[in-house]
């Protein structure tokens, strides 16, 4: 058990870059010491952790897929030997392929649902046994649920599964001090989101967003700080951070 003068801890997961690296950052910045989980980009991982320490926080990272629940395990493992526990479940990691449900490729859609769902599933399944009273869970998902635009339909279809999983998990969790709930995110400029867009496109969304501008991974690392942090009444929600996207 953690005493008063040890920092919480949080788990990353697809920390090393985007939305997550900048999620560790703020959660190191709040006094967090933070796992970066990464699948296999161990340098950019690598370059996340070094940032951390450099500015006195703590962190390590720990390579797994996070839909194998024997890898993800024995990453709980890792860093509970490390830290003396774990507070704080972040869920990053994610993969977006998109495409006409009329047409799209049944393999590539196996893909992006094994890593946005079934991952999901298994770091919400190792949260709910493992993090201590007090912790919180928080998984991303995507404003696309409510937008519903073409093409994101199979992505879609993913993540509002995890809505569904997060928010019943919350009801389940009754009497065990632990939050679950999501975020997610509007148009961010992170590569996941630009990749493919031409400068017209990228526009298109920046004006469909009442601020008239793209998110920032740190607007995204704000409202899970919050969740992480002072955000102990709130709970079984889905916070929509796209800047009044419909």
């Amino acid at each position: 058990m953690s005493t008063p003068s040890d920092p919480r801890v949080a788990l990353v997961t697809g920390g090393s870059g985007g939305i997550g690296a900048e999620v560790v950052s703020r959660l190191a910045a709040d006094g967090f010491a933070v796992a970066v989980q990464y699948a296999g980009r161990a340098e950019a991982a690598r370059s996340v952790v070094d940032a951390v320490i450099e500015r006195g926080g703590r962190a390590i990272a720990v390579q797994a897929d996070i839909a194998d629940e024997h890898a993800m395990a024995a990453v709980f493992d890792r860093v509970e030997a490390e830290f003396g526990g774990i507070d704080v479940v972040v869920n990053a990691a994610g993969i977006m392929i998109l495409g006409p449900i009329a047409t799209f490729d049944l393999d590539a859609l196996d893909r992006m649902h094994r890593t946005n769902i079934r991952g999901a599933f298994v770091v919400s399944q190792l949260a709910s046994n493992r993090l201590r009273p007090g912790g919180a869970l928080i998984n991303l998902s995507s404003s696309q649920t409510r937008a519903q635009y073409p093409t994101y339909g199979p992505y879609v279809a993913s993540k509002a599964a995890v809505e569904g999983l997060t928010l019943i998990l919350a009801r389940e969790l009754r009497g065990k001090d632990i939050t679950v709930n999501t975020v997610a995110p509007g148009p961010i400029a992170t590569p996941l989101f630009l990749d493919g867009k031409d400068d017209a496109t990228i526009e298109h969304f920046e004006k469909l967003v009442p601020l008239e501008r793209l998110g920032m991974p740190d607007d995204v690392a704000t409202a899970v700080s919050f969740l992480a942090g002072p955000a102990r009444w709130v709970n079984g929600q889905t916070i929509f951070v796209n800047g009044g996207l419909a």
